[in-house]
């Protein structure tokens, strides 16, 4: 009996779309920290933002969040609900 892969057998369907988003999210927020703890171990940073309420710090979380609300909305669009069978 063949086995179907993990993407055949729950990410098909409307589920895929519901990974897709969820996986975007989770990067995301493993982004957003990466950032918070670049702004305050990296000297040059920590300069520019030492208390993490600097324009400079929100502005670059606002960009992160802008360019992962880009993909949020495009991924689901380039993985389609259809799952792609191997011939």
């Amino acid at each position: 009996m063949p086995t179907k892969s993990w993407h055949g057998r729950i990410a098909s369907g409307p589920w895929r779309r519901t990974y897709v988003v969820g996986a975007v999210i989770a990067l995301y927020l493993n982004v957003f920290f990466l950032i918070a703890q670049f702004f305050m171990k990296i000297p040059a940073l920590k300069a520019l933002a030492p208390t993490q309420s600097e324009p400079s710090f929100l502005g670059t979380q606002v960009v992160v969040m802008l360019i992962f609300i880009v993909l949020g909305v495009l991924a689901p669009k380039r993985f389609p609900a259809e799952t792609v069978r191997a011939a």
